[in-house]
């Protein structure tokens, strides 16, 4: 199957450009940049020097229809809701990495990103891409709105409680840390390496367009109005994300039943790992990989869960979520070409 990345130049891109390499059916054809088009992919990133050296090409919607089987949308939010139309009017299935189709709501959309929402139409054509819960939509599918890194971690820490009716959906509070790649590429004085390097810094309280992805998703599965209480913070590292969430149980319940019952509910998702008692998950230890880590506590003394959920914010927050989804899609083993063990040290 070819492939196409829109959006070549950034971190979710050249993450794409490693996983699709190594992938034994997709291949990858073109990739399109209108800021450095006419240059080759290895001038931005010189590490793919003689393995891969493609140039970088203008958007043409006929081209890119007429030459892929698939193409992957790494663009910044506001610009893929004007491309994915043409595209899949062309036969051609997407997987948007971008937030433009996350939210159903026009309204939510435009109130949290300060932009204009995508058409209706296309909003309810995309299929949240979190394939943990959402497979069987996604395989029938042809457009996938692929979640973001926060609500990755949040939401796959957070289901299990929530689906079980033990949670006060009242009380949710997650504390979230991002490593600076998160950011983007593109030069802000937040990602200054003076600006982070021995520092730890809260930011987007309250405001963050994560807050509302997060909150739709645990209300459709829940069946209830959730909010919740969400902090980002910016660490000194290149990648990863660590959600620590606290949530109320309305029940007695103790640390091994909980474990057990995130086994259960996970036991068929090869790419979410359960940790066993007393060993917390850091973020080094999904490192490269499309893992989700999770540990778990509950304090019996205020009857509160504490929930920690780790991620690579490029793989299974980003690009790695992307090649999960395309392997439903195109109907192959999920684990197809993503069987990286996390690096480490």
């Amino acid at each position: 199957m070819k492939a196409a990345i829109i959006g070549g130049t950034g971190y979710g891109a050249v993450e794409l450009i490693r996983l699709i390499n190594k992938h034994p059916v997709l291949n990858l054809n073109t990739i399109i940049s209108n800021s450095q088009a006419g240059g080759n992919i290895s001038e931005v990133y010189p590490h793919l020097t003689d393995s891969i050296e493609m140039p970088l090409d203008p958007f043409d919607v006929d081209q890119i229809c007429e030459n892929n089987d698939i193409v992957f949308l790494a663009t910044p939010s506001g610009v893929s809701k004007k491309l994915v139309p043409p595209i899949l009017g062309g036969g051609v299935k997407c997987i948007d990495l971008s937030g433009d189709f996350r939210l159903k709501s026009p309204e939510q959309y435009e109130s949290w990103y300060k932009d204009t929402a995508a058409s209706e139409d296309y909003l309810a054509q995309a299929v949240y891409g979190l394939s943990e819960i959402y497979s069987e939509k996604i395989k029938a599918s042809s457009f996938i709105a692929n979640p973001g890194c926060y609500p990755t971690a949040s939401i796959l820490g957070l289901l299990p409680i929530v689906k079980s009716d033990l949670a006060d959906y009242h009380s949710i509070i997650i504390d979230a840390k991002s490593g600076v790649s998160g950011a983007g590429r593109g030069l802000s004085l937040g990602s200054h390496y003076a600006e982070i390097n021995e520092n730890i810094k809260a930011y987007k309280l309250g405001s963050h367009q994560h807050i509302p992805e997060i909150e739709q998703i645990l209300q459709d599965e829940s069946g209830f109005p959730i909010t919740i209480s969400f902090t980002t913070h910016l660490v000194p590292m290149t990648r990863g994300i660590m959600c620590t969430t606290y949530v109320n149980v309305k029940e007695s319940i103790s640390t091994d039943e909980v474990i057990q019952l995130y086994k259960n509910f996970y036991q068929d998702h090869p790419f979410v790992r359960v940790r066993p008692k007393g060993c917390t998950p850091s973020t080094k230890e999904v490192l490269g990989s499309n893992y989700c880590d999770i540990g778990l506590y509950v304090d019996k003394r205020t009857n509160r869960l504490t929930i920690v959920s780790v991620i690579d914010n490029l793989v299974k927050g980003a690009s790695g979520q992307a090649i999960q989804n395309a392997n439903l899609l195109f109907d192959w083993d999920i684990r197809t070409g993503l069987n990286d063990l996390p690096v480490y040290p």
